[in-house]
């Protein structure tokens, strides 16, 4: 179960949250997980109960009708900027897995100081795989699934309840399941997920995941 993270609406937050949101040859993909997430952070970090229009903000946006484009809605109380970019698959071929048991991700901020600074200790690898207290967690971009030979998990133990991750478990795709870094031997592939990445766009395989204990 994902904890409710409930802070002092009158604190002023120097970070921005943002939204990452796929547009796909016009269409803007999974709205209502997205429209989901904004308003629980928002009710949660600024008391504010009121739905944030993403499709309405989004609808006085050129939007382009062809290619894959990431869009990226961010806001605080209310939306404060909307940036449409190209977007490319990334290249993942190895992960670093690295312990941190202090971080935190629950809600989606602009600035991401602590997983950039994980990322920074990636060596020789493309990503970093953040494992908290001995489980697995996420990337430091993404959430992940793992093949176990029939079926694709997903750790409980995640840090961003991503909507990609949110709407392949409502639809029965992934199954949700406790992974301790001890356990990856039991899966032979990691694929990373989130709003831009589909399920098998970029996937790891296993004896790629270097396990990094300092």
């Amino acid at each position: 179960m994902w904890a409710k993270n409930t802070v002092n609406s009158s604190i002023k937050y120097t970070s921005r949250l943002v939204e990452t949101i796929k547009i796909e040859d016009g269409k803007i993909c999974n709205l209502e997980y997205h429209n989901a997430r904004a308003s629980k952070s928002r009710r949660e970090l600024f008391g504010e109960i009121a739905p944030l229009d993403i499709e309405g903000a989004l609808l006085k946006q050129h939007i382009p009708q062809k290619g894959i484009y990431k869009c990226r809605v961010l806001y605080r109380r209310d939306i404060e900027e909307i940036q449409i970019d190209p977007y490319d698959v990334p290249t993942i071929h190895s992960l670093c897995a690295l312990q941190d048991d202090d971080i935190e991700y629950a809600h989606k901020w602009e600035r991401r100081d602590k997983l950039d600074a994980l990322r920074e200790r990636k060596g020789n690898c493309d990503d970093v795989l953040i494992v908290k207290r001995g489980f697995v967690t996420d990337t430091s971009f993404s959430n992940i699934a793992l093949y176990d030979g029939t079926k694709w998990v997903t750790p409980s133990t995640y840090l961003l309840r991503g909507t990609k991750r949110e709407k392949l478990l409502c639809e029965g795709i992934l199954h949700e399941k406790e992974v301790r870094i001890e356990d990856l031997h039991l899966y032979t592939q990691i694929a990373l997920i989130n709003a831009m990445i589909e399920l098998g766009d970029v996937v790891v395989a296993i004896e790629n995941v270097v396990w990094k204990h300092s």
